[in-house]
């Protein structure tokens, strides 16, 4: 059985930007696991925009995550009250949208893990303090 993990839109960009300095990394570490992805609209549209620069590339992104690259989590408007109070109560490290929504998959689906280029993920906590394990970090930190 495959894995379930998030995964943030940081090391999207990374996997389908050549260019990006996270590329190489990014590319090796998901050749060596094997998990399915889960993330949401709003950090699609986050790699959407930064992929910009090139159409071909926004649509090879696309059509991955129509292939089932990555399985859209749904985040409704339920969930909006709870996305506000993840943003307010970050103060001291601002938590934008598509992160809050993350943190909302984390919490609905029980998953504990995430990919991210990202150390915000290391302090954001879940009811109860419970972490969401940034396993990239983690990764690239242990090889070292």
């Amino acid at each position: 059985m495959v894995k379930e993990i998030l995964i943030d839109a940081g090391p999207l960009i990374a996997l389908f930007d050549r260019d990006d300095h996270f590329h190489e990394s990014i590319v090796l570490f998901l050749q060596k696991t094997k998990y399915r992805f889960i993330s949401t609209l709003a950090v699609i549209t986050e790699v959407t925009h930064m992929l910009d620069f090139n159409i071909r590339v926004q649509i090879d992104f696309l059509e991955w995550v129509m292939n089932q690259g990555i399985i859209i989590a749904d985040i409704g408007q339920e969930d909006l009250l709870r996305i506000i109070e993840l943003t307010r109560k970050s103060d001291d490290l601002p938590m934008g949208f598509a992160d809050a929504t993350l943190v909302v998959t984390a919490e609905k689906t029980g998953i504990r893990e995430i990919i991210s280029i990202d150390t915000d993920f290391n302090v954001y906590r879940l009811p109860g303090k419970v972490k969401i394990e940034n396993i990239y970090f983690n990764n690239i930190d242990s090889s070292t």
